[in-house]
């Protein structure tokens, strides 16, 4: 297959396989296991000295396909599929490290990221620093002998933080660390986190990539060394595989997300500039907006904005839940990226379970809410935000 083609086209056809039946549609292979035509022939499989698949667990046609269309689009070498990003995330991280490690991390992470590195990786003798990303002097403060990884999500969840992301690579390479990309908020269209000098990248495919609600998936990205070594035991042995219907469902999911993600933005930047101009929103923070407080950086590394909006209420909690309860298109949920138009007040839901000293210093107050764009029309979302704003007093 060429490897030249553009996304769109990566996205329809890169990483098929068709079986004897010449189906158009990729098929779902629901199998455990696999068969072999003599006991030489298992041995060797088992040995590696010939290619196939051997448990599910490790590997299946469908979630091949996968991940190569993903290793397509991200321009990695390799790639495994999870059951979910939360184990993507976790897996990239834990597989490569050991008791006396430290990782540095950003301090604006999505709660269940910051529970993985701040409270279970230090149950098992890892070590963790967290920073505020956006200061590259911080990350370099915080490296110490010891030092293995520095992990970060660029934009952030929620308050849509951008870090420069090729600056740490370069602080990391200094040290021989690995640095690893949640890349969600961003997509694999609008940002290259290998391309700026990241090591491993990693999803929720649950966001973007599915799109429309439907079921759960992860993704780990990096070069076939650092997958062979790090990442292929750990995944065979603790089991976080992805199922081949979930696999088969994004296949599915990935053909339309150039489409998706256009209309998103285009959702997201008209909502954006929209609540910039409301007597009862105190700020808005969008990737596509000149006044960014990372504009110059969001130049330098993305290609587009984003399908997420924050925005602060004057109101506080009172004024976030009087909108989203006034919304009618719109719909309440933590998730995110989906083709429906979503909202979540991150203070009670995704970031409850930070303190409320984490979450003022990350910018969480109780007026935040994070808006994530769906497909439907621009105009009716914008006048959806009109309607329900008359319920929130200025």
């Amino acid at each position: 297959m060429s490897k030249n083609w553009r996304p769109a086209t990566q996205l329809v056809h890169g990483g098929t396989t068709r079986s004897q039946h010449g189906e158009t549609s990729e098929a779902i292979f629901l199998t455990q296991g696999f068969v072999y035509e003599t006991s030489e022939a298992a041995e060797a499989r088992f040995k590696g000295e010939t290619e196939g698949f051997i448990y599910a667990r490790y590997g299946s046609p469908t979630n091949d396909m996968f991940e190569k269309r993903m290793c397509m689009l991200e321009g990695a070498e390799d790639a495994r599929a999870t059951a979910s990003g939360m184990a993507a995330v976790s897996a990239a991280i834990l597989c490569q490290l050991k008791a006396g490690d430290h990782i540095v991390a950003a301090r604006a992470l999505f709660g269940s990221c910051r529970w993985v590195v701040e409270t279970l990786a230090p149950k098992y003798g890892i070590e963790c620093t967290l920073v505020d990303g956006r200061d590259l002097a911080n990350w370099e403060k915080a490296i110490q002998k010891n030092t293995k990884v520095f992990f970060l999500e660029s934009p952030t969840n929620p308050t849509l933080e951008v870090i420069d992301i090729a600056g740490v690579a370069k602080l990391a390479n200094q040290i021989g660390a690995k640095v690893v990309v949640d890349n969600v908020f961003a997509t694999p269209l609008f940002q290259k986190p290998l391309e700026l000098g990241a090591h491993i990248v990693v999803y929720s495919a649950t966001k973007h990539i599915d799109g429309q609600g439907r079921c759960l998936g992860g993704v780990v990205l990096a070069d076939k060394e650092w997958i062979n070594e790090n990442l292929h035991d750990y995944f065979r042995h603790t089991g976080p595989a992805m199922s081949p219907f979930n696999a088969w469902t994004l296949l599915k999911g990935i053909e339309t997300l150039p489409l998706r993600v256009r209309q998103q933005t285009e959702t997201a930047r008209r909502v954006a500039d929209f609540l910039a101009e409301q007597p009862q929103v105190a700020k808005v923070i969008y990737p596509g907006r000149k006044d960014h407080p990372q504009a110059d950086i969001i130049a330098k590394q993305m290609t587009g904005g984003s399908t997420l909006v924050a925005f602060e209420l004057k109101g506080g909690k009172d004024a976030a839940f009087a909108l989203q309860n006034a919304l009618e298109i719109v719909r309440i949920s933590n998730n995110l990226g989906d083709s429906k138009s979503l909202i979540t007040h991150p203070a009670t839901t995704t970031h409850k379970n930070l303190t409320d000293e984490a979450r003022e210093e990350l910018g969480i107050s109780a007026g935040t809410v994070r808006f994530s764009a769906g497909i439907e029309d621009s105009e009716d979302v914008v006048e959806d935000f009109a309607r329900a704003l008359e319920a929130v007093k200025a």
